[in-house]
């Protein structure tokens, strides 16, 4: 594991956000082909209001400082497909055309930004521009680890969020690398992730720490033994993974994250591999009343809002809802990426129900 630190002033983000965490899981996959795919589960304690969202070439951005006025200005580079909230015009989960993919991970208690200076102000973002601006930026995990060097993120509460959200991004590209960039005691972090998994807080260390917690478990079930002439059987399949932990906390899930998607055995191809991804976080999907925090506007439910999954070669986006588990794909290919305007796409449904008769 490699690890960069950029520094930036601290600013703290309080743990007011805690009853509303977002409670996502990421995963990656290989196939036998050598292709890449990365998915990853949405909740949070309210309707994040997601649409699609294609952002072409050439578009133009600025970002956001803590008082309202324009930070950054920045054009994209590459065309980018994925999902927004609140009707924002920046996406924060997503895949460009050169299969570089981002995804926004709730980090409460831990996240620090930038202050912004008269110096600095040029180059700041806000915590969901950060995500927008790498995705239209760079074609590679190589050039992001460079590339955040020139940027801030600040405290700025964008568009539909009651308070600054407080965030660390993962990031793919279509060769299989991944990193996570944390912002830790004003400073940006960025940490190799060999294991494509994320999960939220504590810090990305930590977590990595805390699987040789788990050094026994493994998906083979545990052989009969003999106990002095007494033979022991396990009562069925499963065994090795005895011990596993299975609550929602970000600890465990990143455990699970990290043990399905290690285990699993790679598919043929790119398609086989986002159709697997799936079924592997089925394994987090949080239903409603399983997860539930007292706050000052009362009790707050989490749940699963939906599960994205990105192909890397195809440079396509799947995404599944709350409402309708059948699985939409957007391929970034049928649309005008050099097109003036952005294009929105609907992330509502309604679960179908089939009638089959004999």
């Amino acid at each position: 594991m490699t690890m960069k630190m950029i520094k930036l002033s601290s600013c703290l983000i309080g743990v007011l956000v805690s009853a509303l965490t977002w409670a996502c899981t990421g995963i990656e996959l290989k196939a036998k082909d050598g292709s890449f795919v990365n998915g990853r589960t949405v909740e949070f304690g309210e309707d994040l209001d997601l649409q699609g969202l294609v952002i072409p070439r050439n578009y133009q951005f600025k970002g956001i400082l803590p008082d309202g006025t324009a930070g950054m200005a920045y054009s994209s580079k590459y065309a980018v497909v994925g999902a927004s909230t609140f009707s924002g015009n920046v996406v924060v989960d997503g895949i460009n055309e050169k299969g570089l993919s981002v995804g926004v991970f709730y980090f409460p208690g831990y996240a620090q930004y930038g202050t912004v200076t008269a110096d600095n102000k040029e180059r700041a973002l806000s915590p969901t521009e950060f995500a927008n601006w790498i995705l239209t930026q760079f074609a590679s995990v190589d050039e992001v680890k460079e590339g955040v060097k020139t940027v801030i993120i600040t405290p700025a509460i964008p568009k539909g969020w009651r308070l600054v959200p407080p965030f660390h991004y993962v990031v793919y590209d279509k060769t299989g690398k991944s990193i996570v960039i944390e912002p830790l005691k004003g400073e940006l972090t960025i940490y190799d992730n060999p294991l494509g998994v994320i999960t939220n807080s504590p810090t990305f260390d930590w977590h990595l720490t805390n699987l040789s917690n788990y050094i026994n478990l493994s998906p083979l079930s545990a052989a009969t033994v003999n106990v002095d002439g007494v033979k022991i059987q396990q009562f069925g399949q499963g065994t090795g993974l005895h011990g596993l932990p299975g609550d929602f906390t970000p600890p465990s899930r990143f455990i699970r994250a990290a043990i399905f998607s290690s285990a699993a055995i790679p598919a043929d191809n790119s398609l086989q591999a986002v159709l697997q991804a799936f079924h592997i976080l089925n394994q987090f999907d949080i239903p409603v009343g399983s997860v539930r925090s007292h706050s000052d506007a009362g009790l707050v439910e989490e749940y699963t809002l939906a599960t994205t999954v990105k192909d890397t070669s195809k440079v396509a986006y799947y995404f599944r809802l709350f409402n309708d588990p059948t699985i939409r794909r957007v391929s970034l290919s049928a649309y005008d990426l050099d097109s003036k305007e952005t294009k929105i796409f609907s992330m509502k449904g309604v679960t179908p129900v089939i009638d089959v008769v004999q």
